[in-house]
């Protein structure tokens, strides 16, 4: 059989298609893992607080308002696997949601940056500092993976805690990134930041594209109370 003969039987004729994978397990609590974070832009900004670029989503049912994000595994037993997730900009249900976006920005950025969570100098104050949610598209961060259930009451995998340099094991996760960054030669990570200590002038680093996967309903990220 040619190749177009093939490529037409292909979709006629379904006995020599491979059977379909089952679902996969999830990972499981407690695993921690170099994590990759990526934004899928949604058309959505405020230049009033700073949402610029397009990288931020508006529900059109709820008024909430988040950065739609893929988190994939970089190392362990799971590398490549992915998380989704929202992280909150705005409910109209309260500030909570929004704050806790925040707290988990900071953390990512204490994370992949390399900044102790209780420097307060003013090098690592500015290294917490972004110009546009880009910045944050292709951080790298320490993670423990955690499990809850989503809003269709189905269980499904989350980053429980962006581990931070003061966390025990933090050291040894981001080893991995500084030898595969020193193999590669560069000596940085995705998103612009040296990978080790806080850098001299901690400037905010460069925005690092908007490449991403498409992810399932936005909907699954966010907690019940803010949808």
């Amino acid at each position: 059989m040619n190749n177009d003969n093939y490529h037409q039987a292909a979709w006629s004729d379904f006995n020599d298609a491979d059977a379909q994978q089952g679902e996969f397990n999830l990972i499981p609590k407690g695993t921690q893992a170099l994590v990759r974070m990526a934004i899928k832009p949604g058309g959505y900004d405020d230049a009033s607080k700073g949402w610029t670029g397009g990288y931020a989503t508006a529900s059109d049912e709820t008024g909430a308002v988040f950065l739609s994000c893929e988190f994939v595994l970089l190392t362990g037993p799971f590398a490549k696997r992915k998380i989704w997730s929202n992280v909150g900009l705005h409910s109209n249900k309260g500030p909570t949601w929004a704050q806790m976006g925040r707290s988990f920005i900071k953390a990512v950025l204490n994370s992949s940056r390399n900044i102790h969570p209780d420097d307060n100098s003013p090098e690592a104050q500015r290294a917490r500092q972004i110009r546009s949610f880009g910045d944050l598209d292709g951080a790298e961060f320490a993670a423990r993976i955690g499990i809850e259930k989503d809003g269709q009451g189905e269980y499904r995998n989350i980053i429980r805690l962006v581990m931070e340099p003061d966390h025990k094991e933090y050291a040894e996760l981001m080893q991995t990134k500084l030898q595969r960054d020193a193999g590669m030669g560069g000596g940085h990570g995705s998103g612009g930041a040296p990978a080790t200590a806080v850098p001299t002038a901690a400037a905010p680093a460069p925005q690092s594209g908007t490449s991403y996967t498409p992810r399932p309903s936005n909907a699954q990220g966010r907690p019940a109370w803010a949808q």
